[in-house]
């Protein structure tokens, strides 16, 4: 007798187990253009929401790729994570590719679990705040910089002015209560796994083989792999991608605009790929 099972779509088949996958790729940042679309909340939320959904899946896989970036929009992706699967009550399984760092491994610690390549860059749990000084340069130019403000902090770190050290000292200060927020996140999740490292704190950041000595990943492996040997050959891994929008256009962070609001935020957006380029770079990515 033909085997009319195998043309059944895969919710249809007793057989097959089925795990949905989120891809969770790119530098963390508020905000998208039409040319790229950042990780934040609301460029994810979607697939998240649909992932989980799925009551018959034994386990939700995320897939992470990212050097980190703004530290709000990870602990919201994180959270988002965690309360849809106390909410559903999944299993999630995490599975690093080339680097999950600062941000990235913010999010990485909602997992379950966390599975690693031995190349990937796992760590650096600190914060940064990185710009550029122009104070020489707008004086060879003879360009005056004239700035207007209501309240005496209001134009602090400004890049045309020299520094000042109670401005660093603020920064310092709030950088601080950034890190403990972090730091604390990854002991909440990680517990007594952590090695008792001076290190895991600094910012310093290792290999994924380096990483599962420390406590920082469960395991070394890939997606396929991994979920293969424990749900069976047969596992089905389903993608859960964005939405399309107008013309196939992926639609968190990404609808066309042909107009002037586009051609205004150019330059913003070249801005922001030096700084994503940047966050790469340090890994040497």
């Amino acid at each position: 007798m033909p085997d009319f099972k195998r043309f059944l779509p895969a919710r249809f088949r007793s057989d097959q187990t089925v795990i949905p996958v989120v891809r969770l790729n790119g530098s963390i940042m508020a905000g998208g253009s039409q040319f790229r679309s950042n990780l934040n909340l609301a460029s994810v939320s979607t697939q998240l929401t649909k992932a989980f959904s799925d009551k018959k899946a034994p386990v939700i896989a995320i897939s992470i790729n990212s050097p980190g970036g703004s530290a709000v929009q990870a602990r919201l992706i994180y959270k988002r994570i965690r309360d849809l699967a106390e909410e559903k009550d999944k299993k999630v399984i995490v599975f690093l590719e080339d680097v999950a760092a600062s941000g990235g491994y913010m999010i990485a610690c909602a997992g379950d679990e966390i599975i690693a390549d031995p190349s990937s860059i796992v760590g650096s749990i600190g914060v940064i705040s990185a710009g550029f000084g122009f104070v020489g340069l707008i004086d060879k130019l003879g360009i005056e910089r004239r700035v207007y403000t209501a309240g005496q902090n209001k134009s602090v770190l400004d890049p045309f002015r020299p520094e000042k050290e109670e401005d660093i000292g603020h920064l310092k200060d709030l950088q601080l209560e950034v890190h403990k927020t972090f730091i604390d996140l990854v002991k909440s999740r990680r517990g007594d796994k952590l090695a008792d490292d001076p290190d895991l704190f600094t910012g310093k950041f290792w290999s994924g083989v380096s990483g599962l000595g420390l406590g920082l990943v469960d395991g070394l492996g890939d997606l396929r792999s991994t979920l293969k040997a424990r749900y069976g050959e047969k596992v089905k891994l389903k993608l859960i991608t964005a939405p399309k929008g107008l013309f196939g256009r992926r639609t968190p962070g990404a609808a066309a605009r042909i107009d002037g609001e586009m051609l205004a935020g150019a330059l913003q957006q070249g801005l922001n790929a030096i700084e994503e380029r940047a966050l790469w770079s340090r890994y040497g990515l």
